[in-house]
This record gives C-alpha cells, sequence and structure tokens, in this order.
C-alpha cells in the first residue's frame, strides 16, 4: 500500500514539475528573464523555509531598512551600471516589469522548485520503505555527494554462487536462526541476486547499510605517520575521522561486506579497504545480544589478520570467507586508534595494572645461524628478570647452536625450542638474511595465547608485563608507514603460521628481511610508545640538546626506559672499557659510553657461570684492535683509540688461534680467517652456587 502510494506521489511530482515548464515557455521569457525569476524564486523559497523552521529569526529579518522594491532598485542599477549601455533583450511582454511585474512566473518556479525537492525526497523516502534507514539508494547517493560514487570504494570483485551457496550451507549447518542481514558495499543488482538465490530472510530483514567515505584527503601516510609527538611537547596526535555506519534498529546476524582488491602490489595499504573492514567489525561488536553475529567478506585479497584472524575463520570458499568473530575481542580492537597515528598505549603506561594469564603468555627470541647472540641472550634472560617479570622465556634454535651454547641459555632461563630454518627464497646464498623467515616459527607456539618477542640485543629495563595485554600486531614505529619488529605482540596460531608461508614467493620484502614481510602482511598495526623499544643511536639530524637527553635516558636510574636495544656492534662484541663502535666510522651514530656501561651492569649481576658464554675469539680481538688502528689513523676527535684495554677476556683464549697479533699480519686475507675449528666445551650441567 505505501509502495504504490509512493509511486503515485512520485507521478503527481513529476506531472506538476513537467506542467510548469509548459506553462512557463507558454508565457514566455528569455534566458535572462528565466534566471532572474530563478533567483527571485529560491529567494522567496528560502524565506519561506526560515519561517518554518525559525519564526523569530524570520521576523528579525523582516526589520531590515531596504524594503523588496529598494533591493530590486539596486539589483537594477547594478546590473545597468556593469552593462555600461548595452541593450537588455526584454521580450514584448515584460517591458513593463521592471520589478513590479506580475508574480505568476516567480510563484510557478517556487512550485516547481519545491516540487523538485519533493521528488528527491520521495523518492528517497520510498526506497528506504521496508529496508533500514542506513540505506541510500545507488543513485541518490551519486546525487547526494556530487561527484558520483567515490572510486576508492569500488570493489570489482566476481561474487561465485556456488561458493556462496556452499558457505550459507555450513552456516545453516549451525542451526542458527538469521533473523536479519546487512549488506555493505552491495550494488542493488548483487543484493536482489542473492535474494533469488539464497531466501534467507524476508524483505523487510534486509538492511542496506550505507557507509559515508572517508575524506579524500585521508591518506595511509596520514594513518600511518613515521613520527608522532608521543610526549605531546607540542600538540597532542589525533587520527584522521573514518566515519562508523549507524547501528541499524534490528539486531543483525549476518553481515555481508564487500571489498576492493587492487591489483597492486600496495594493495594492503588502501584506506577504502581498511574503512570497510574497521566498519563492519565495529558495527558487528556493537550488537551485545547473546546470539553470535557472522561475517562474510567477499574479497580476492586475504582480510586483515588481526582484526579478523584465521582461528575465527569457519569456512573458506573461493574468495568468500565466514567469520564467527569473539565480539568481546572485536569490540576491543574496534576502540583502538585507527592506525598508528596516536599510541594504542598512554605515554607512561601503569607498570602494575595488568594481570592476565601467566600460564599462557612468553617472552620469545629466536638464534638461527648465529652463535654469537648467545651472549646477548643470556643477558636480556638476566634483564627480564630483574624487571620482576616470572612469564616463561622461551627461545627459538636451529640445529647450527651447539649442545654447549644450549645449555648455557637453559642455565640462563630460556626453555629450548628447537626448530628447522625457514629460507628467505628471495635471499642470495649464504647472505645475512638467507634464513631469517625462519621468524616465522613464533606463531607456532600455539601453547600460549600471547608472546612478546624480542630481539637478542636489548636490555628489559623495566617490567612490561602490561604488553600481554595489547592485540597482535603492537609494535613502536620504524621508518614511513611500518613498524619495527625488535619488539612485537604475537598471537600464536598455525593457521597465520601458514598464511605467512603461503605468501612467501610473491610477496616482496623492502629490506630483504622479516621485518619488511611482516609489515606487507600485518599493515594494520597498532603504536606503543618509543620506551618500549628504543634504539641505540644518535640520528644525524639529532641537535646537542637530543643527544643530552638520549643519553641521561641510557642512563637513567632508577631507569625511565623499558627496553633499550642495541644496535651496531654489540657490547659482549666489545671490550667492556668502552663502546666500540666509536672506531668504526660507519657505526659511530650508535656509539654510546652509557649505554654500553649498563649493558655491562647487567652483565655482572649474573651468576659468574654465565660470563664464559661472553668470551671474545681471537678472531674478533684482531678485529677490534684493527678498528682501532683505523680510528686512530683518521684521528677521531673522541680519541676513544687512546683508552687502555683493562678488560680481562683480553688475555683469556677460548680458541686454538690465541696469537690474535700475528693475525693483524695478514689481515684481510681470506685462507686463514675462515678458519672455524674453534674446539667447543662440553655443555656446562648446573650452576654453581655463587
Amino acid at each position: 500500500m505505501h509502495h504504490s502510494f509512493c509511486c503515485f506521489h512520485q507521478f503527481l511530482s513529476v506531472f506538476l514539475l513537467v506542467s510548469g515548464l509548459i506553462i512557463w515557455y507558454i508565457k514566455g521569457g528569455g534566458i535572462r528573464i528565466w534566471i532572474h525569476d530563478l533567483f527571485r524564486a529560491a529567494y522567496v523559497l528560502y524565506y519561506v523555509v526560515r519561517s518554518l523552521i525559525s519564526p523569530k529569526l524570520s521576523s528579525m529579518e523582516t526589520r531590515q531598512p531596504y524594503s523588496n522594491e529598494d533591493i530590486c532598485k539596486r539589483r537594477f542599477q547594478r546590473s545597468k551600471s556593469e552593462d555600461d549601455g548595452k541593450p537588455i533583450p526584454v521580450t514584448v511582454h515584460d517591458k513593463t516589469g521592471n520589478c513590479k511585474h506580475k508574480p505568476s512566473r516567480s510563484v510557478l518556479l517556487v512550485v516547481m522548485l519545491a516540487t523538485l525537492i519533493v521528488i528527491t525526497y520521495s523518492i528517497n523516502s520510498c526506497h528506504r520503505h521496508g529496508h533500514d534507514h542506513n540505506y541510500i539508494p545507488h543513485a541518490i547517493s551519486m546525487w547526494k555527494w556530487g561527484g558520483g560514487i567515490d572510486q576508492r570504494y569500488i570493489s570489482h570483485v566476481k561474487i561465485n554462487w556456488d561458493d556462496m551457496l556452499s558457505v550459507i550451507d555450513v552456516l545453516s549447518a549451525k542451526k542458527q536462526t538469521i533473523h536479519g542481514i546487512g549488506f555493505l558495499n552491495f550494488d542493488e543488482n548483487e543484493v536482489s541476486e542473492w535474494k533469488k538465490r539464497i531466501p534467507l530472510v524476508n524483505d523487510d530483514q534486509t538492511v542496506y547499510l550505507r557507509l559515508d567515505p572517508a575524506d579524500k584527503n585521508v591518506t595511509w601516510d596520514s594513518l600511518y605517520p613515521e613520527w608522532i609527538d608521543e610526549e605531546q611537547e607540542e600538540e597532542v596526535p589525533t587520527c584522521p575521522n573514518l566515519p562508523k555506519l549507524d547501528v541499524p534498529r534490528k539486531i543483525l546476524d549476518l553481515i555481508v561486506v564487500k571489498l576492493p582488491c587492487r591489483n597492486e602490489g600496495n594493495w594492503s595499504r588502501d584506506v577504502a579497504r581498511l574503512h570497510l573492514q574497521l566498519a563492519a567489525a565495529g558495527l558487528a561488536g556493537s550488537f551485545r545480544s547473546s546470539r553470535p553475529v557472522h561475517l562474510i567478506i567477499v574479497t580476492d585479497c586475504f582480510p586483515i589478520p588481526n582484526l579478523f584472524p584465521c582461528k575465527e575463520l569457519v569456512v573458506r570458499r573461493g574468495n568468500v570467507w565466514l567469520y564467527e568473530p569473539d565480539l568481546k575481542v572485536l569490540r576491543e580492537k574496534t576502540q583502538l586508534p585507527v592506525g598508528s597515528c596516536e599510541l594504542a598505549l598512554p605515554f607512561k603506561p601503569q607498570d602494575g595494572d595488568y594481570i592476565g594469564n601467566a600460564r599462557r603468555e612468553a617472552y620469545v627470541t629466536i638464534l638461527h645461524s648465529a652463535h654469537v647472540y648467545v651472549c646477548g641472550a643470556i643477558v636480556a634472560a638476566q634483564s627480564i628478570r630483574m624487571s620482576g617479570s616470572s612469564r616463561d622465556l622461551v627461545i627459538l634454535v636451529d640445529e647450527t647452536i651447539s649442545d654447549y651454547h644450549r645449555s648455557g641459555l637453559e642455565l640462563a632461563g630460556w626453555k629450548i625450542r628447537t626448530i628447522q630454518r625457514i629460507r628467505n627464497p628471495k635471499a642470495e646464498k649464504n647472505a645475512y638474511n638467507e634464513w631469517n623467515y625462519s621468524k616465522f616459527r613464533l606463531w607456532q607456539l600455539t601453547d600460549y595465547d600471547k608472546i612478546i618477542f624480542i630481539d637478542a640485543d636489548m636490555l628489559i629495563l623495566r617490567n612490561i608485563d602490561f604488553l600481554f595485554g595489547m592485540p597482535e600486531i603492537s609494535a613502536t614505529g620504524n621508518n614511513g608507514t611500518l613498524f619495527n619488529s625488535g619488539v612485537m605482540v604475537i598471537e600464536p596460531s598455525n593457521c597465520t603460521f601458514n598464511l605467512l608461508m603461503s605468501h612467501i614467493n610473491e610477496i616482496t620484502s623492502y629490506n630483504g628481511g622479516d621485518q619488511g614481510y611482516l609489515n606487507e602482511i600485518f599493515t594494520w598495526w597498532h603504536r606503543i610508545p618509543k620506551s618500549l623499544n628504543f634504539l641505540k643511536n644518535f640520528w644525524i639530524g639529532d641537535d646537542e640538546e637530543t643527544k643530552e637527553k638520549k643519553t641521561r635516558l641510557f642512563g637513567a636510574e632508577p631507569p625511565e626506559l623499558y627496553v633499550l636495544h642495541y644496535l651496531g656492534l654489540k657490547p659482549w662484541l666489545c671490550y667492556r672499557d668502552y663502546d666500540c663502535n666509536w672506531n668504526w666510522d660507519i657505526f659511530r651514530e650508535f656509539a654510546s659510553d652509557v649505554a654500553h656501561e649498563r649493558w655491562w651492569k647487567v652483565h655482572d649481576a649474573m651468576p659468574t657461570q654465565l660470563h664464559q658464554f661472553c668470551m671474545l675469539e681471537s678472531k674478533q680481538k684482531a678485529q677490534l684492535e684493527w678498528d682501532r688502528r683505523e680510528a686512530k689513523k683518521a684521528g677521531f676527535t673522541d680519541e676513544h683509540w687512546k683508552i687502555k684495554i683493562r678488560d680481562p677476556r683480553l688475555k683469556r683464549c677460548i680458541d686454538n688461534l690465541c696469537s690474535w697479533k700475528s693475525m693483524l699480519k695478514h689481515w684481510g686475507e681470506s685462507n686463514w680467517t675462515d678458519d672455524q675449528s674453534f674446539p667447543t666445551p662440553p655443555a656446562v650441567a648446573k650452576l654453581n652456587n655463587d
């Protein structure tokens, strides 16, 4: 009945509009008079509407000192001066009109304008009947936004209806009654096809979801800026606005969304694609009934893996993905900033607020093909225990790590997990990054719900257990829109591991390593304060005040930083007397004697039985002496090369090449320095009580 009335209403409105145009044409009038009448009609209509909205305001405006006649005279005088004597083409019917002409045409145009508005409103109203208030039909949407449909949101994904039916069959097998379905980013033809093929619900249970597009100036760089003022010294960081969906009046059991997927290498950094997924997730999380809410995502590219984790994937058929999300977790995720444009944690987190599930949480690091990092991992474990954390310490090692080194790691508190290395298919043989995709094994630690990954060249200065309360991936910023993988929160899952492995041949890492690869998979990440992964370096642009501030932070007691990340040459590969980064030109930006001393304080706090794992090989001693001589030749003004070495490790030999000074005579030759046949001590059985 309502639909018939709407059709009649639209027909009558169009009839009135066309009739008005015909009558106006019969009455005559040139284009200039038509424009004049149009503006006059709009002027009258404006004051009619204003008087209806605000009678008080309207009455005030009627007391203006100029009458309509005065306004007409002024307009006429102005047009006369502009034309400067040029003849005005006025038809015979309007020779005596001026501003006192008969009002029939103006009244007619008022009616025509009002009729046009009524037509627009009635079309919208009729289409919305039987659906939800969020729906605006395709044609009206184009008119409303003035520039056509926002091209960023258009999805060219073809729906395979056999796959869709197969997914719906799986949903039906769960014996859940569907009371309402919401469609997001579907056109009318696709919805009509759905209704014909999949008659799950009646028309009045179908909701057409309308999402206002993000402003054109919202780019990925604005969502993920390289730097934000974390300390709010000059400004409070804010994220661009991504409009949300209005919550419908009816509860939805199923939300169906179609995503764009550009056929480009950077498809995962797409504002519209992110916006649609966050909007769908936010709407699903807004329903607080006991019934589950399912989402069907239609996309050729995989959905955001840490917003819609694969452990919540019920089934996938082709480009149709069915999820049953944990609504409580989803609500928490959608409360986070939309990007790294704001901190996901306060700048000064409260250390003792988090409780969590200690048995299902662990700190994890990894060693592969590099026993030289064993000392760093042992000292890192010591720093975690000194910070007050009692969480498990898990270390992944491959078969190249000897029993001797494994015993030291175990004595330091690490639980050993032996892994098979994963080769980076894009790395050259024997390159530094050949096996760094082994880090993907972190996602196979499924006996833990959350892990905090840390690099082995870090010190944990304050308790960071509260990070276990953060979602995957939480990390500090690196450069550009990327995160630093040195400290990151991970939620282990075998299917996420499979996702990482399934794309290693097609995704190219920006730096050839695991950090670049992970940034291509997890483009939606959450910024944590830089104090949780504070880099030991001085940028070329740092002024003296900044350098002094960093130096103070490196040595502050009690610590102000949470995690200190040792870049450049590692402390255990230097003599303890000073930071050997000073003696190598390309590493001088990483040099800090204060940070160096801090690391050795933690080392000295370990049981002395563990100190043996931080001894220097003879080859490394020769390297340090070579660098010292080169620094002297270069005349580095800091003069660290003058400092006499008192480190007791200088005189302790742990290999068969003890005459490291003789090595300098042939330094740079390859016929001897490749000899790695050093004796390996037996495994250490237990710690002495010292």
